[in-house]
């Protein structure tokens, strides 16, 4: 897994009425472990930068779907 992906196992009571979800992930972007912008930091070119959305390679975040579009989960 990417290391932005954090995992968290939500507690299962006996009287849930819903089918349980034993392991939720989320993402915590780079940006919260970047206090100010380094002088020197490395930058992707433009043409790279429009296709990652963002200029700065450290601030760079992949989106990996985990549903498919029909809502359910991806078995890739």
């Amino acid at each position: 897994m990417n290391d932005q992906v954090r995992v968290w196992y939500p507690y299962v009571g006996a009287n849930n009425p819903c089918p349980p979800i034993r392991v939720k992930t989320y993402v915590v972007p780079p940006n919260q472990y970047i206090q100010f912008q380094p002088l020197d930091l490395p930058q992707f070119t433009p043409q790279e930068a429009l296709r990652y959305g963002t200029l700065w390679p450290a601030l760079f975040s992949p989106y990996e779907p985990t549903r498919g579009s029909e809502g359910g989960e991806v078995t890739s």
